[in-house]
């Protein structure tokens, strides 16, 4: 399973929420994804895209999850493609949490994903 995330930062001029989007494909057909204005304003195009890609890592692991419940087993890891150059650092080292305190600790669950 393959996944892609994007956002746009404060995209909704009434209340200063981002949108964010994401898509999951099994093999070449993507056959889950969103569009949603996220639930709390983000406070850097960072927090902004690490909460998609948190959005596409929660919805990865339930699906994950469903099948295996029906007897197909993932043998590889599920890869989730973001380019935020922020949003990479904090995903892979625990040391960025400290320098990014704004951006709340459930969605740092993707780090152990």
């Amino acid at each position: 399973m393959l996944g892609y995330t994007d956002s746009d930062w404060a995209g909704s001029i009434d209340d200063m929420k981002s949108t964010l989007g994401y898509a999951l494909s099994l093999g070449l057909r993507f056959f889950s994804w969103a569009s949603k204005k996220q639930a709390t304003v983000a406070q850097s195009t960072t927090e902004a895209e690490y909460i998609a890609t948190t959005e596409a890592t929660s919805q990865a692991t339930w699906l994950q999850r469903i099948h295996e419940e029906i007897g197909e087993i993932q043998d590889e890891s599920t890869i989730i493609y973001f380019d935020n150059k922020s949003s990479i650092p904090i995903t892979k080292n625990p040391v960025h949490q400290s320098k990014r305190k704004h951006i709340e600790i459930k969605y740092h669950f993707i780090r152990e994903a």
